[in-house]
């Protein structure tokens, strides 16, 4: 692909006038305390759950659920710390493990019957949208888990700079940031170096071809949407970590964001194709855009509808690139 066509090498260079551009007319955008430190945090949650929906973007499958599959998670985290006073730790590995499991039964269902993803997720979308209600309703009688398990308060608020050794302080970086770049890190590895990663992509690319080649591909779909509910599972506990509180209001926001981030960066609707380093640079790109219409005051629909213009131009971009690739293919 030569490089105007790049999609990432776009991203870095809109994304450098973005923060022009806003740093100029709103100098308050560079502020580290007001603006680039809550800024970090909301990347972090949208890289995430960009992440998720890129790994079933891989096979050419689409999950609807994310946001549910998120605030599932996000009540069992709350659910075992409630009730069993489980600290973060434990939190934290029942709500990967709930989400992994709905990821994994999404992927079982489309797998075993061939019932379109769109079909199957958006169904367990509205599942888990009436479950989600009853379960709050019942356990703790609102909409939000009352306590928080140690630590969750640090992660809200603190960044490197507060813990000094000595006169040496680290950078104002907040404490999530680390779980997603942890996040980005094993997914790259997984789908650049690991036979799993490879095989999703296979089967992907050619469904027929890859069972051909005797790639289980019905385990491999399984495998993509259980590291997709795994993802959410971690977005929804970021974004409790942000907010303050497991509430069942968490993932309601991640849908079109979870599109914006992978499209934007790369990662091909068709299957075949992922990227996590476009991932990353469009979850930022997305968060900066929010965070530079909020600074310049634009109302809530506006921004919403400036958000969609920006997928509708990315889709453009996703096409381009497939009509692109095919003339590169039957030239001579």
């Amino acid at each position: 692909m030569p490089l105007w066509a790049n999609p990432r090498v776009g991203l870095v260079v809109l994304l450098v006038l973005l923060v022009a551009l806003f740093s100029t007319i709103r100098p308050a955008f560079l502020d580290t305390r007001l603006t680039l430190t809550p800024l970090q945090s909301d990347i972090s949650v949208y890289l995430v759950i960009g992440l998720a929906q890129m790994s079933v973007l891989s096979l050419g499958h689409m999950n609807m659920a994310v946001g549910r599959m998120a605030a599932t998670s996000a009540f069992a985290m709350g659910l075992v710390h409630h009730t069993l006073g489980a600290g973060l730790l434990v939190s934290l590995f029942t709500g990967l493990v709930v989400g992994a499991g709905l990821g994994a039964l999404a992927g079982l269902i489309i797998s075993r019957t061939g019932v379109n993803s769109f079909v199957v997720t958006l169904a367990m979308d509205f599942a888990l949208v009436g479950l989600i209600t009853i379960l709050y309703t019942g356990v703790v009688d609102g909409v939000a888990f009352p306590t928080m398990p140690a630590g969750m308060e640090a992660l809200r608020f603190d960044t490197f700079a507060d813990y000094c050794a000595g006169e040496i302080c680290g950078p104002r970086i907040p404490l999530v940031a680390p779980f997603a770049l942890a996040a980005a890190l094993l997914t790259g590895l997984l789908f650049r170096w690991s036979r799993v990663g490879r095989e999703i992509l296979m089967t992907g690319s050619s469904p027929r071809a890859a069972e051909l080649s005797g790639i289980p591909t019905r385990g491999r779909v399984v495998q993509a949407h259980a590291l997709s509910g795994l993802l959410a599972a971690l977005a929804g506990f970021l974004l409790a970590a942000n907010n303050g509180a497991f509430s069942a209001g968490i993932g309601d926001g991640f849908l079109l964001p979870s599109f914006l981030a992978p499209v934007l960066g790369g990662t091909l609707l068709a299957g075949g194709a992922v990227s996590v380093l476009g991932t990353v640079l469009g979850a930022t790109l997305t968060q900066v855009i929010y965070k530079g219409l909020n600074l310049l005051q634009f109302q809530l629909d506006r921004l919403q509808l400036y958000i969609g213009l920006v997928l509708l131009a990315a889709l453009s971009l996703d096409r381009a690139r497939h009509v692109l690739a095919g003339r590169r293919e039957a030239a001579p």
